[in-house]
């Protein structure tokens, strides 16, 4: 049994390692963040400011900056920036030693703020930080061929009501006769077979007015996206991963115009003459085959079949010659069970040969559902709370949506960064007890400014597992 000085040792040991701990996750977030993007301040230049400076207490890189850790620490609501951040002393003097302001603002203070601001400019870093990636050549390792970055674009609900939030709702009559009020929004994002799916541009899906002759929809928005892409990275390599709405003549020729590689997916009910004309093919064409077994004990096999230069004539009556490639995987998972099959195909304007249809399929095509399964699942399931209305306000929400994409850009870096990894070779669990633990050092570990500051300054060598 232990005495009391005992006790007092042990609790005091436990408390400094718990210290040391709050440390190393603050350090790896907070050195994460300045290593690649520089001072908060810094960050958000660009947005400008119309508040009455004479009534202004919180600078807006400063409001901004609260925004993105409600979304670090998964907070799910503004409220709760008031019952974990606003009045915790400890809390409050790290937001002093980065912005100078006593306390820390109110989550009403960051809706009020955000109703002035231009969400264009919000989105514009997004896009300056994503820039500065690629420049330090980050996301170099993951390029398909060594060559084009992967692109993918998918649209997700993020607001819906039962009666009409504004004049830009989208409506959907339902089956019993209700109407749904909702905001989708569609993204293109950059992916990585290692896990990253970061924002590059966004595009509202909404109405003009409340009646118009057409409402918007994903089509619309994924041309009036693609020109904002084109736009802001002119000459980056890019390959699209794209669902099969987007398969037709126009999407066809804007890879053409804008010098895009595509990898489109290919149902065996879409472009019905494609799919006719690629079976026939095949079968006077028996070398364009080949089949593989991936993974261990035989568990796993491929096989590949492809044709190129398929004539297809659009509703436009405009002539393209497509190429498809099809890769059947058949496994059996857990072993022991019966093998089953699952197929995917795609329309692409690579020229698949047998040296690289395993490379577009599997380091290509393939990786479209990350946008899915580590962009927006996350965001909806992981605790970003994606579909919660973070304003009534349709200025303040945009601003808002895109602090939720630089918050989860941070996310990963810092996640998947050497900084974390190697202060935690064991991992901390799921990514929301890494959040958990955030929040709980942002708001218990106590440093005075110099300490704070020095804990996330200096040079650090960030390295991200690239095999």
């Amino acid at each position: 049994m232990m005495t009391n000085k005992q006790e007092e040792k042990e609790k005091a040991r436990i408390e400094d390692q718990e210290s040391k701990e709050q440390a190393k996750i603050l350090k790896a977030f907070m050195g994460t963040v300045r290593h690649y993007f520089g001072r908060w301040g810094k960050i958000f230049e660009g947005v400008r400011d119309v508040r009455n400076p004479l009534l202004i207490t919180y600078p807006m890189a400063g409001l901004m900056f609260i925004g993105i850790l409600m979304y670090m620490f998964r907070l799910g609501a503004r409220r709760e920036i008031n019952h974990k951040l606003r009045g915790n002393k400890v809390s409050e003097k790290k937001f002093k030693a980065i912005f100078g302001t006593e306390e820390i603002p109110h989550g009403d203070t960051l809706n009020y703020g955000f109703k002035r601001v231009n969400p264009e400019e919000v989105q514009a870093i997004v896009i300056k930080l994503v820039k500065k990636l690629i420049r330090k050549k980050v996301l170099t390792p993951w390029r398909l061929f060594g060559i084009y970055y992967l692109i993918t674009f998918d649209g997700t609900g993020v607001l819906t009501f039962s009666e009409r939030h504004c004049q830009y709702c989208l409506t959907q009559k339902l089956t019993n006769g209700v109407i749904r009020y909702y905001h989708p929004v569609l993204e293109a994002k950059l992916v990585t077979a290692s896990g990253f799916a970061i924002s590059l541009v966004t595009e509202f899906i909404e109405n003009e007015d409340m009646h118009p002759e057409k409402q918007d929809c994903e089509l619309k928005a994924f041309y009036r996206l693609t020109k904002k892409l084109k736009k802001c990275f002119p000459r980056l390599p890019m390959c699209l991963l794209l669902d099969g709405l987007y398969a037709g003549g126009p999407t066809f020729n804007l890879c053409e115009q804008y010098d895009w590689k595509y990898l489109i997916t290919l149902k065996d009910a879409d472009l019905s003459s494609v799919n006719e004309e690629f079976e026939y093919l095949m079968s006077v064409s028996p070398e364009n085959h080949k089949q593989l077994v991936v993974g261990g004990a035989k568990q796993v096999s491929q096989t590949y079949r492809w044709m190129n230069g398929i004539d297809y004539i659009d509703s436009q009556g405009e002539e393209h010659r497509l190429n498809v490639l099809e890769c059947v995987e058949t496994y059996r998972e857990p072993p022991g069970e019966p093998f089953v099959s699952k197929k995917h195909k795609w329309l692409t304007n690579f020229l698949p040969i047998s040296r690289n249809v395993t490379t577009l399929a599997n380091d290509g095509g393939r990786l479209r559902w990350k946008i899915e399964n580590e962009g927006f699942n996350i965001q909806k399931n992981g605790g970003f709370n994606l579909e919660h209305p973070y304003s009534q306000d349709e200025n303040a929400r945009k601003v808002f949506y895109y602090l939720l994409q630089i918050a989860y850009l941070f996310f990963q870096l810092m996640e998947k960064g050497s900084l974390f990894r190697n202060a935690f070779p064991n991992g901390v669990g799921s990514l929301k007890n890494i959040a958990d633990r955030l929040l709980e050092a942002w708001r218990n570990l106590r440093l005075d400014d110099q300490e704070f500051i020095s804990l996330y300054s200096g040079k650090f060598q960030i390295r991200f597992d690239s095999s």
